[in-house]
């Protein structure tokens, strides 16, 4: 298959030396230079979880140069989440009536975002569980751990579309646990949820997620912010599985004690976080559902009064 991978991050470099190695046909662009002319230049090393590979058979191009890729079956959108409008709109010459357009981000909003330039009904949303990767180098990335990651159509239907389903085992093949899911929107919130919890709290105290659970003071406020963002959701409609929120994600938390979220991740390298769009976006849908988040509020603007100084 013709693929081509919009941001080639740690996530996206995953994306791409596993899928390349499997045979397809990939293309990758990101502002990263350096990155880019490596993977041209010496090609993708994978590390980690996934084995230990060199990537040779991945094809490079600036996002200036984007056009020369051509149509593509699936363009898949690994940007953080404020990239994702800006990809949309530039990767139009890339689709035709039949590409599928898959993203995967965290926190909300990435298929409202793609809405804004494009028809949703070749949108699918994917929810990446469990699944850490850093960069190492230019050309380097280590993957930390895959657990699964799961794919929905953005327009939802009664069943598992044929599209997802296609795409589904195309990353199957590749060598990913991944699995199609009919209420992909349930998914993305329930993780939602325990991005609420750590992300912006971890960032705010230096934190490991283990060292957050352990201070009574810092685990009261991670709690809160989950608790709001649970009841946000439930005032949406959301189909949340779960009735406790505080044991769920203490379950999740338990099991990545040692983790540093990705935000905290961005703050030690000086770089701007998703924080918009994922505590930032707590207060947002409650005001539209009439539910409060102080807690939410207050910990987005200790974390964006901390980037205002990168």
């Amino acid at each position: 298959m013709k693929i081509s991978i919009i941001g080639t991050g740690a996530m996206g470099s995953i994306y791409a030396g596993l899928l390349a190695d499997a045979g397809n046909d990939v293309w990758v662009t990101d502002l990263w230079q350096e990155h880019l002319n490596t993977i041209r230049d010496h090609g993708l090393r994978v590390e980690g979880a996934s084995s230990d590979r060199t990537v040779k058979n991945i094809q490079v191009v600036t996002n200036a140069d984007i056009a020369t890729i051509g149509v593509c079956e699936l363009v898949i959108i690994a940007t953080k989440a404020s990239g994702v409008a800006p990809a949309a709109k530039m990767i139009t010459p890339l689709l035709d009536n039949k590409t599928l357009v898959l993203t995967i981000q965290n926190g909300l909003g990435s298929g409202e975002r793609i809405a804004q330039c494009m028809s949703t009904e070749n949108v699918l949303l994917g929810v990446a569980q469990g699944f850490g990767a850093t960069m190492k180098a230019p050309g380097h990335v280590h993957h930390a751990d895959m657990s699964l990651i799961r794919i929905g159509a953005m327009q939802s239907s009664n069943g598992i579309d044929d599209q997802v389903e296609k795409i589904v085992t195309l990353w199957r093949d590749a060598g990913f646990n991944t699995e199609s899911y009919v209420d992909i929107n349930q998914l993305i919130w329930e993780k939602f949820i325990c991005n609420v919890t750590f992300s912006a709290p971890c960032t705010v105290f230096n934190t490991t997620l283990g060292e957050l659970m352990a201070n009574p003071d810092a685990w009261n406020i991670a709690q809160q912010c989950a608790l709001e963002a649970y009841a946000a959701g439930r005032a949406k409609g959301v189909n949340i599985t779960f009735d406790d929120p505080i044991t769920y994600v203490t379950a999740f938390g338990e099991r990545m004690l040692d983790a540093r979220p990705s935000m905290l991740l961005d703050h030690i390298a000086k770089r701007w976080s998703e924080i918009d769009a994922i505590n930032g976006m707590v207060p947002v849908v409650a005001a539209q559902v009439g539910t409060q988040a102080p807690y939410n509020e207050v910990i987005s603007a200790i974390v964006r009064a901390r980037e205002a100084e990168f």
